[in-house]
């Protein structure tokens, strides 16, 4: 496999400044969506029953990383590969987790939470899980690219991209409720249909490559997307936390925000569009939509066990 995707460490994907910008507009616009459903209410919920969100975290930003390292001296793809595989985990998690965790019938409150928790600490956790995680592949397999990365760089386009469109959406909420509750939908689902139409876009123009390569890229998102739903699921159970809140906690560890990860690979300040790298994260941004949709649909058709047994009793 490594030897299959080598080609990919040389690979610049095309990619203008114009394109990225409008990528920029996008994700901070998927963002501002984001922060309309987020409100104070949900934060002193999770602060009186602080545990189940304490699990989310330390599964999104310390278990997501540590599986996905795991996973690449086991696959021992190529180094740019590795790096998009790496970067990916190192995102918060992706803005469409809270729909589906509505659809697999989950703690949506806690979703709610958690995607306002994650964003907020990735402006810190995104940056250093990235360093420290790349820096450390570096040292143990036979890197033919240098790692370029300038951390001031990642967390200017991260407080950018994720910071100030969440304070700006939380205060339009506050300020304009009425508006909002008319305006949230309908801005949630457009999000989505730009961004995956923009990705669709951005893989179009790089067509030939995206043809030559997707098998193998396909399989390593597919195990790579399976491991994370697999991490969230079981440190939830091992927890002992509720069949509503292992689902979201599930669904929060699978769901990453890889668009995230294409602006910070198309910067030409960090990686320039680096093949392998934005290889997996474009294909992961449209591959989670499909696996998130799957598992949220299989969990809709049964109810979860606490909600069950209350029926019952009543």
């Amino acid at each position: 496999m490594n030897e299959s995707l080598q080609v990919l460490d040389e690979i610049r994907l095309n990619f203008n400044e114009e394109g990225l910008m409008v990528l920029n507009i996008t994700i901070a616009f998927v963002m501002f969506g984001v922060a309309l459903g987020l409100k104070a209410e949900n934060f002193k919920k999770v602060i009186l029953n602080p545990k189940p969100a304490i699990i989310g975290v330390l599964s999104q930003f310390i278990l997501m990383p540590t599986m996905t390292f795991l996973l690449i001296l086991v696959l021992d793809p190529s180094p740019s590969v590795a790096l998009g595989m790496i970067l990916v985990a190192a995102c918060p998690g992706g803005n469409i987790s809270n729909f589906f965790t509505a659809l697999a019938k989950g703690n949506a409150e806690l979703s709610v939470s958690l995607t306002g928790i994650a964003d907020l600490s990735a402006i810190i956790m995104t940056p250093f899980n990235f360093a420290f995680w790349a820096t450390l592949y570096s040292t143990t397999s036979d890197m033919v690219i240098p790692i370029t990365i300038d951390p001031f760089e990642m967390l200017k386009l991260i407080v950018i991209l994720l910071g100030i469109p969440t304070v700006i959406g939380m205060s339009f909420s506050a300020k304009f409720p009425k508006i909002t509750e008319k305006i949230i939908k309908p801005i949630k689902i457009l999000s989505i249909l730009i961004f995956i139409g923009y990705i669709v876009g951005a893989l179009s123009l790089n067509f030939d490559f995206f043809l030559q390569y997707i098998h193998l890229i396909f399989i390593i998102v597919l195990i790579h997307n399976a491991l994370a739903l697999l991490t969230g699921f079981s440190v939830a159970k091992l927890f002992r936390l509720s069949d509503r809140d292992s689902r979201t906690i599930t669904i929060e560890t699978g769901i990453q925000n890889s668009g995230l990860g294409l602006v910070l690979i198309f910067n030409p300040h960090l990686f320039n569009g680096l093949g392998g790298m934005a290889f997996i994260a474009a294909w992961w941004g449209i591959w989670h939509v499909i696996s998130g949709l799957i598992i949220g649909s299989l969990w809709s058709t049964k109810e979860p066990k606490a909600i069950v047994n209350k029926q019952v009793a009543s």
